[in-house]
This record gives C-alpha cells, structure tokens and sequence, in this order.
C-alpha cells in the first residue's frame, strides 16, 4: 500500500511525531502532503526545516484535520481529551485516526472524539526514532481493509508492524516490545559494568557489548534457526558459555523476566482502567 497521495496529518509534533516524519520522508514521502499541528513555536520551526506543513493549533484548531485521509495523535494521553475536543466536531467516517497515546482504549478516544469510530491504536517503541522500531497495532471494526493497509504503511515507516485482534493483547506488546528496549538497555548496563570490574577500560567494555548485542540481535533476525537453538550452538559442552548460561539458569533468569513482565502487564492493565475514570 502506497502513502504517495496520502494526506496526513500530526497532533502533536514530539518525539515520536518526528521519528515518524522522518521515517516518513526516509520513504520518500511528499512533505508537502505532511501537516503537524503544534502548540510550541520551536517544535514548529524544527519541523518546517524538513518543509513539512505546520500550524498553530491555538489559532486554527481545524487546520490540520481538514483535508486528512490520516491523523496521527501524538500527544500525551492525560492532556488527550483536551485536545482532540477542539476538532472533534469536524471529523469525518473517511478519516482514520490512529492513536500511539500508552493506555488509552478505542472506546475512550472514540467519547473523546464525539463518538467517531474509525480508529487504530498504535504501540511503537523508541527505536522508531532511528526507523528500527517494533509496533502492534490494533483496529476498531469501523476501520476498512484499505485504511488498515494505510495505516500499516505509515508504522513500517519507522520499522516493524504487526495487528494484533483482541485490543486487550496490546498490553502484552507494551510488555514484550513496547517497555522491552528498557529491559535490553539494563542487560547491557549491567554487562558494561562486570567487564569494567573484570580490568576492560569502560569504553572498551561498552564497545565490545553494543556490538555483540547489536549482531546477535541481527543474527537472531537473519537466522533460520530460533534463538534457542542458536544459544544451544555456540555452547560447548564443559566450555565458558555453558558455564555463563548455567549460572543464569541457576538464578532463574527466564522466571525473572516472566515476573518483569507481568508487571509490566499488570501496570498497564492498570493506566488504562485509569485513564477511562
């Protein structure tokens, strides 16, 4: 599905509005076919050296909903119903709305939006900055195949997609990709640290985990193997990998993240029912 003759529109121009604009204009994507609406002069004037379209939403609350096949809502979700109240009134069926506002339900954006329906939720995660992103997506059934495809289109911009069916499951992607850079980044704090007790120089223990993680990720990526049967590759019988990964089994690592993730779950079970208050 192309996003040539797409118009779309930003309500918000934050982090992850630019990381999807820039992905957006990676793909090739007319600039000129790009609004972002924005109450900060700077977010504007950053945004308009990429010859995007931006506006005052203060000035022309409609500005960027009139004409939009696609509006992405970008803002925070405490501030959501404050904002989409002031062009709520103009949408239209034709236009999909894709939320990527953390634990805010189709049903509570859809009061928040007069009771429009055509609405997507959206999950990236922060690597979506540098067009390496993981995102599930879930659709309300008011959303048409070709508006999926568009949508989907616009989320591979800055990496991977997937749909999940029940919108309850996107907790699980909160907890598997959403908060997972996180978990990653902990691993790897927690690496550089060891090889600097174990006599490297922390620039050079830095160096030597980014790496490996980055290449065993891609491995992983690449591989018709899973990443357990690579694991059971590189551990020789009675060697030094087999001696690491007892030790991690022997502390339970697996339950460790089970737990972590659970929490994670459970955290964001909980900021949706209380964001529907």
């Amino acid at each position: 599905m192309t996003l040539k003759d797409k118009k779309i529109s930003f309500i918000g121009g934050g982090n992850m509005a630019g990381a999807l604009i820039s992905g957006l204009l990676a793909k090739s994507i007319n600039p000129a076919h790009i609004t972002v609406a924005d109450p900060s002069k700077d977010i504007r004037a950053s945004l308009s050296a990429k010859k995007v379209n931006c506006v005052d939403p203060t000035q022309d609350p409609h500005a960027a909903i009139k004409g939009a096949e696609v509006i992405v809502l970008a803002v925070k979700p405490q501030v959501m119903a404050k904002v989409v109240a002031d062009f709520a009134d103009v949408l239209t069926d034709e236009q999909v709305v894709i939320s990527v506002a953390a634990g805010l339900t189709c049903d509570s954006l859809s009061n928040m939006l007069n009771g429009h329906k055509t609405i997507v939720r959206a999950m990236p995660n922060t690597p979506a900055m540098i067009q390496m992103g993981a995102t599930g997506l879930y659709a309300t059934d008011a959303v048409s195949d070709s508006q999926k495809q568009t949508c989907e289109a616009l989320m591979r911009a800055v990496g991977l997609t997937i749909w999940v069916e029940d919108e309850d499951q996107l907790h699980a992607v909160t907890a598997v990709s959403g908060s997972a850079p996180a978990y990653f980044f902990y691993v790897m704090e927690a690496m550089i640290d060891t090889g600097e007790k174990l006599g490297l120089t922390r620039k050079d223990a830095s160096a030597l985990a980014l790496q490996t993680a980055l290449g065993s990720a891609q491995l992983a990526i690449t591989s018709d193997d899973t990443p357990s049967e690579l694991r059971n590759k590189v551990t020789s019988p009675n060697g030094t990998t087999q001696a690491a990964i007892e030790s991690l089994q022997s502390d339970d690592l697996a339950s460790m993240f089970e737990r972590a993730m659970q929490a994670c779950v459970s955290r964001s079970e909980a900021i949706s029912q209380e964001l529907a208050q």
